[in-house]
């Protein structure tokens, strides 16, 4: 993407601290500062003495002393270093230039036939059956297990995302090019990173639906393995956005045990038979509460997720399953509140395994090659 940084070709050292700065990733692009052309310059004296030239991508980049600190790290656990200085510039306008086409070509975007990304859009018929906290913790739990995962946080005038994953920071912005922030090996972008303190969005459906389009062109979220996005509930503007922008999504419809919310949840999943999207499965939440005796109680009654998967199913006329039930558990909204999602903050937990479980059904989902280019072409 690059040139070369300029190195003391001589030296063996600052050959090796070259070779140590390709392991330093930028915080923000999960990419090799090497590969981006963040590195100027490095050279190490007849003392050992290195001196690293960093190229910031913006002059105000609030992550700064991290990279700092990286490539201190880094240079410092170099055979022949004894000590590092490192100097902090800002790219040209040329640079960030290259850069950026150079990030755009690496980019699959998730609309085009040949991405890999599988995209679950979590739904509901209502709110405060958890379906935002399960987003968070589907999304951590696959991150653990080595996958490269991202979040839209589609729930514009409810958006809870950035609070429930411990983000305060707002996304960088290259020129017309927006960098989600990180959390917990996720990256996630939300309209609360765009507002002041806890100010309403008072938007309608054109505007909703450019906002969406925005976080799906603008936001550079490189090669992801699974992209989640939390819809708001019911089957409004967004949901229909979603399906027009992302037509190869599925719906993962959360519910309740209540009888009442899977009847509202039905909704949400049977529009899949109009926009044409898969129902990948149903999740029931808050369906028991373990007691201290060893007995459990069911606050919202039982049979919810059941009836909400044997309705769908018909529905639809395909087999939606019932991928998990999720017990009550007060460290899930302890999570919550602290940023630090529970299949983190307690992963041996009856709620972090089953959520896990049910991470891990989503993403070996086998994926079928209808409408896929084989980029085969026959003799």
């Amino acid at each position: 993407m690059a040139e070369s940084p300029r190195s003391d070709v001589g030296s063996p050292a600052a050959a090796r601290l070259l070779a140590a700065l390709g392991g330093v990733q930028d915080p923000e692009l999960r990419r090799p500062i090497t590969e981006l052309g963040m590195v100027g310059s490095v050279s190490v004296d007849d003392d050992g003495a290195a001196r690293v030239a960093i190229l910031l991508t913006i002059s105000g980049c609030p992550l700064r002393g991290t990279i700092v600190d990286d490539v201190t790290a880094a240079a410092t656990a170099v055979e022949g270093v004894a000590s590092v200085a490192v100097d902090v510039g800002v790219m040209t306008p040329e640079q960030r230039s290259e850069l950026k086409a150079g990030l755009k070509k690496r980019t699959a975007p998730f609309t085009e036939p040949g991405s890999l990304t599988r995209i679950v859009a979590v739904a509901s018929g209502k709110g405060g059956v958890g379906k935002s906290s399960l987003t968070v913790n589907l999304a951590c739990a696959m991150a653990a297990d080595g996958l490269r995962v991202g979040i839209i946080d589609a729930d514009v005038h409810g958006f809870s995302v950035p609070g429930l994953m411990g983000i305060t920071q707002a996304p960088t912005r290259v020129d017309e090019l927006i960098l989600p922030p990180v959390a917990h090996g996720v990256k996630v972008i939300s309209i609360g990173m765009f507002v002041d303190g806890n100010q309403p969005v008072v938007w309608r459906g054109p505007m909703l639906h450019r906002a969406l389009e925005q976080f799906l062109t603008d936001v550079h979220f490189g090669d992801l393995d699974v992209l989640l996005l939390d819809l708001p509930p019911g089957t409004g503007d967004i949901a229909i956005s979603v399906s027009q922008l992302l037509p190869g999504s599925g719906l993962l419809v959360v519910t309740t045990p209540q009888s009442a919310a899977a009847e509202v949840a039905e909704r949400a999943g049977a529009v899949a038979k109009q926009t044409g999207q898969e129902v990948l499965g149903v999740v029931e939440n808050m369906s028991w509460m373990d007691l201290p005796d060893g007995g459990r109680m069911e606050p919202f009654g039982s049979g919810g997720g059941e009836l909400l998967a044997a309705r769908l199913s018909k529905t639809l006329g395909v087999d939606v399953g019932l991928l998990g039930r999720i017990p009550l558990d007060p460290r899930l909204r302890e999570g919550g509140d602290s940023g630090r999602p529970v299949v983190l903050a307690a992963p041996e937990s009856a709620v972090s395994l089953e959520i896990r479980r049910i991470a891990r059904t989503l993403s070996r989902r086998p994926r079928g090659l209808a409408g896929r280019s084989l980029g085969v072409t026959p003799a």
